[in-house]
């Protein structure tokens, strides 16, 4: 059974909630439990808007949409959640296994009442996003992803690659709590990743790297790339995706991403009755801020393609 609750707040605090989330101009903010998870939830624009669910990736949490939140498109409703274990959301109740996330954030959705939304997806939101398109289809107006790859790889389409991967990926996997408590990794992190670094000054890398010094969002990230590793790649490289997206899907692609090639992306491998790439120049992989303009005309043209 979904476990489905929406309140403001708790009278005694969880370690999750011991530090305040960074401060976005004219955002709602709201606690919703679904599915065993705690999930913070950030809003932006009208409540009876046009409702379009945002999610995030590693090693980030909804602050990564501030842009999209502090300026919402006209007659769309912004909800950003903190995945299960990130930002200020409480722990999942599972190691973070990406089709039992998949879930919660489909519990979410029938949580907040909504029938149907528009997606957004960066890094390992944009994989659970093409997850929850693959099993819902019929919950989802379109897909706007970015800076992912699509889940329709063979091991021929991912060698070539796999080296960006070990870079960081057995580390977080093995001494990931260690990692993100106690050294400036997530700084390196920021710094090999990222092209256009105005938008990330010292204060935004510390609403992300000082959030992941709490152990229970340390303990997320490790899962994370920990259950991806030792379950979730050898069993994709067994059992390819054989589902096929109807779901009007438009990816987003920052071509300076140091850690997913954007050939992983590629429309021509998309097994999609609508799927596009569009390359950015001079975009690393953190998209949603080096170029904010870009996703939200981007999403603005994706809602008026599926009004």
């Amino acid at each position: 059974m979904r476990q489905q609750q929406r309140d403001s707040g708790s009278a005694t605090p969880t370690a999750t909630e011991a530090a305040d989330p960074p401060v976005i101009p004219g955002v709602r903010r709201s606690f919703v439990t679904a599915r065993g998870v705690r999930f913070h939830v950030t809003e932006a624009g009208p409540a009876a808007g046009r409702p379009v669910l945002a999610l995030h990736g590693w090693p980030q949490h909804h602050y990564a949409y501030r842009h999209l939140l502090a300026d919402p498109p006209e007659g769309l409703r912004i909800i950003v959640p903190d995945l299960p274990g990130y930002g200020w959301s409480g722990p999942a109740p599972h190691r973070w296994a990406k089709n039992e996330v998949a879930s919660d954030v489909l519990a979410l959705i029938d949580a907040l009442g909504l029938d149907h939304v528009l997606l957004v997806g960066h890094d390992w939101g944009g994989y659970i996003g093409h997850l929850m398109v693959l099993r819902e289809p019929e919950r989802f107006d379109g897909y706007l992803v970015l800076n992912i790859a699509h889940p329709w790889q063979t091991p021929r389409s991912v060698l070539p690659h796999l080296w960006r991967f070990m870079v960081y990926q057995p580390p977080v996997a093995a001494f990931g709590s260690y990692l993100h408590q106690h050294t400036r990794f997530l700084d390196l992190i920021f710094a090999k990743s990222i092209k256009n670094h105005a938008e990330f000054g010292p204060d935004v890398l510390r609403a992300y790297t000082d959030r992941f010094r709490d152990p229970v969002v340390a303990r997320a990230a490790t899962d994370t790339y920990r259950t991806f590793l030792l379950r979730e790649m050898p069993r994709a490289g067994r059992h390819g995706e054989t589902r096929r997206a109807t779901v009007p899907i438009r990816a987003l692609f920052g071509v300076d991403d140091a850690a997913v090639h954007h050939s992983l992306a590629a429309a021509e491998t998309a097994k999609a009755d609508d799927y596009t790439l569009e390359r950015v120049t001079n975009c690393g992989h953190f998209i949603t801020e080096e170029r904010p303009d870009l996703v939200r005309a981007r999403l603005i043209t994706l809602a008026a393609e599926t009004a």
